[in-house]
């Protein structure tokens, strides 16, 4: 079924395509200046460091529900050898199988395609099982560090977590920022927070999937005009689940990755960060959360750190 007029209205007004050049490749990080860095470390006052990446293990945050995305496989490949002879000095080692998105991740801008096109129209084919992303890899994104906004859509309700069937809109985002007393600004990084998060750390692996609050399909637009550098929330699925229009799946993913070429992210832990910024009474601090550059990946685990 092909995507319905709404859907391309939308892109139109989103779309980024030749902003940066025909030849751009990382998208709305071209936002993230060296006056907006600056910006950012100004906000440091405490030197607070706050993680918000999830442990990496087997029992993570996939069931099995996406195809081949699997949770971390750790296996020890020497444990205590003494590689140079009896009395040495003696190492282990480890090797790790698992989905680059399996838990606290960022997507790269070649995630997703639609229409047989990938951001700023290449074609959806250049991606091969064995050049991998020929563009837009995640490996040819710059270091990601920018300043943070936590927009808390959640505890500006005076929610601990937002109901599974909660459709996140531009409303919901002008509700948090202000309580947030907070203002985004171009190449900003914002971090959404539903709650959902507190089922998957009480141990509901499946709640936490389904069904689950997230972005609805009209807040691309509210990115767009603030010109954000890059997105994150703490969901598995990013955008509303089951989606807001019947059977049109991952809009948001397509209008935030595709059309804009807005790095997007998910799975991250914005509890302890929530609590943080509700003590301190500010939700602006300065975000590391660069991708580890695999090489034609469409995506990478990362370990994100708000410093505050």
């Amino acid at each position: 079924m092909s995507l319905p007029a709404e859907f391309h209205a939308i892109a139109a007004r989103v779309n980024n395509w030749g902003r940066w050049g025909t030849d751009d490749e990382i998208g709305t990080l071209n936002l993230v200046t060296h006056e907006a860095v600056q910006d950012a470390v100004a906000t440091v006052t405490r030197g607070l460091r706050i993680p918000l990446a999830l442990p990496l293990h087997q029992d993570g945050v996939q069931t099995g529900v996406i195809p081949g995305r699997v949770n971390p496989l750790h296996t020890m490949v020497q444990i205590n050898q003494e590689l140079f002879g009896p009395g040495t000095v003696a190492t282990s080692d480890d090797i790790v199988t698992m989905g680059l998105q399996a838990a606290t991740h960022w997507d790269a801008l070649s995630h997703v395609s639609h229409s047989g096109l990938l951001y700023n129209g290449r074609p959806a084919d250049s991606i091969t099982p064995h050049g991998r992303a020929r563009f837009s890899g995640i490996d040819t994104l710059p270091p990601v560090v920018s300043r943070g906004v936590l927009l808390d859509v959640a505890r500006a309700k005076g929610l601990d977590r937002l109901p599974g069937d909660h459709t996140v809109s531009p409303e919901d985002l002008d509700e948090a920022a202000e309580f947030g007393a907070v203002t985004v600004r171009a190449g900003d990084i914002v971090l959404v927070r539903t709650g959902q998060m507190r089922l998957l750390l009480g141990g509901d692996r499946h709640g936490y999937g389904y069904p689950s609050p997230g972005l609805s399909v009209r807040t691309p637009e509210w990115f767009h005009a603030r010109d954000v550098a890059a997105v994150a929330n703490d969901t598995l699925t990013f955008e509303i689940f089951p989606p807001e229009i019947e059977n049109l799946w991952l809009p948001v993913h397509a209008l935030d990755l595709v059309e804009m070429g807005m790095l997007q992210g998910q799975n991250w832990n914005l509890e302890e960060l929530s609590t943080a910024c509700g003590e301190e009474g500010r939700y602006a601090f300065l975000l590391c959360a660069t991708p580890e550059p695999f090489v034609g990946g469409t995506g990478t685990p990362v370990a994100p750190v708000a410093v505050l």
